[in-house]
């Protein structure tokens, strides 16, 4: 296993499309819940324990080899809004074609066949780690990573926010990030049907307000 591939992961220049979403925070600096670093913080909190748990459970099982249409059913059950399935699907279709062009994989080409139209972000993730040679642990610090690094840097677009104040949040929350890997990768090593589904509410409401905006400056 090269931990040099887990950096290539994990780096936002990684070509999957994710610096074209804000991950909720577009909708929420417009309803005026983040408006500066503490708020900032909050909201990457929430967002980690909720989808960001769900996210991290869902590649560390696929990472481990769970049957990828499963745990595809899985994050559909897991996502009320039909934006946010949509935006999934998006964001796995993209990671597949950056994954096969970076990792070659039977299971990647096969997961591309099954799912023309894009697998679940999170499950393509795990898909991706495990052709990379990285574990269940890796592929979930990458969700749930990503699941607070996107907003952070949303947020500095959105209300030109100190990049500093951005990236103290995310140390910040380093420690929770741990706990909710750790959660994770527990949950997946018990099977699908142990897989956690918190639920965000309010942001499954805003991601459906925000995918009918005439004008916006991220796709979620």
């Amino acid at each position: 296993m090269s931990r040099a591939a887990l950096l290539v992961l994990a780096d936002g220049r990684f070509p999957a499309g994710g610096h074209a979403h804000s991950g909720g925070a577009e909708a929420a600096v417009r309803a005026g819940r983040v408006t500066g670093a503490a708020d900032l913080e909050e909201f990457c909190r929430g967002r980690l324990h909720t989808t960001g748990l769900v996210s991290a459970a869902l590649a560390a099982a696929a990472a481990l080899g769970a049957d990828p249409a499963e745990l595809d059913a899985a994050a559909d059950a897991r996502t009320p809004s039909p934006a946010l399935r949509t935006t999934a699907r998006k964001l796995g279709r993209q990671l597949t074609r950056a994954a096969r062009a970076t990792w070659p994989s039977a299971e990647l080409d096969a997961l591309a066949r099954a799912f023309p139209k894009g697998a679940h972000q999170p499950v393509v993730l795990g898909l991706a780690a495990r052709a990379a040679g990285l574990g269940p642990g890796d592929a979930a610090y990458c969700a749930a990573y990503e699941g607070v690094s996107g907003p952070a840097t949303a947020v500095v677009r959105l209300l030109s926010l100190d990049p500093f104040d951005a990236t103290r949040v995310l140390a910040r929350l380093a420690p929770e990030v741990d706990r909710v890997v750790d959660l994770s990768v527990a949950a997946a090593g018990r099977g699908v049907d142990a897989l956690p589904s918190a639920a965000a509410p309010l942001m499954e409401i805003a991601a459906e307000a925000h995918a009918a905006w005439a004008v916006r400056l991220f796709a979620s």
